[in-house]
């Protein structure tokens, strides 16, 4: 089984969360888990209810050169789809679209587990999951132009009042105020 971004080099076979069969990369440490031994694993996992991370969590990764490299199915030769975790430093993870194996870039795996997804990859390719990736990368670009026009600290002050009004069940009638005041 030759490595889907550096079709070089033969996989080896190793272990991934301590008892599940994989295939690495000696090369670029990426590793190939196939849908069986993931399947297999995952129903030995305690059910864990998966969040979309916040754009801004910094987690302590360096994205791998390899990571916007396409690629090819270890087992079946399809092109792999990806699907982007989204973090202060972004990364794709690459999932078989036909056999359903999973392919990690070196540190990947270790992200997906600090963030508890990796017990739940399959609902990264979800439309419902790549929606909610829009909607937030949206909010955040929202909130950053809103930075950019007010500064720093009148941004937060808008963000916190914001909130405030989202919850409070008149909070309607504050919205209507300023934008009245805005109005004349």
């Amino acid at each position: 089984m030759q490595c889907p971004k550096d079709k070089n080099v033969e996989l080896t076979s190793s272990l991934l969360a301590d008892a599940m069969q994989v295939q690495c990369c000696p090369d670029c440490k990426g590793t190939w888990i196939p849908p069986e031994q993931y399947i297999e694993w995952k129903q030995q996992q305690p059910a864990v209810e998966s969040t979309l991370p916040k754009p801004t969590l910094d987690v302590d990764y360096a994205t791998s050169p390899l990571d916007a490299r396409a690629a090819l199915c270890p087992d079946c030769r399809h092109y792999l789809a990806r699907a982007k975790v989204n973090l202060k430093q972004p990364f794709y993870v690459e999932r078989c679209p036909n056999c359903g194996g999973i392919w990690c870039d070196h540190g990947e795996w270790e992200v997906l587990q600090e963030l508890g997804l990796h017990t739940s990859i399959e609902r990264l390719f979800s439309s419902e999951w790549q929606a909610r990736v829009k909607e937030q990368n949206y909010a955040e670009r929202e909130r950053q132009a809103t930075r950019d026009k007010l500064g720093s600290e009148l941004a937060e002050k808008i963000f916190e009042l914001a909130g405030l009004l989202e919850n409070h069940p008149n909070g309607d009638f504050g919205v209507a105020y300023l934008m009245r005041r805005f109005d004349r």
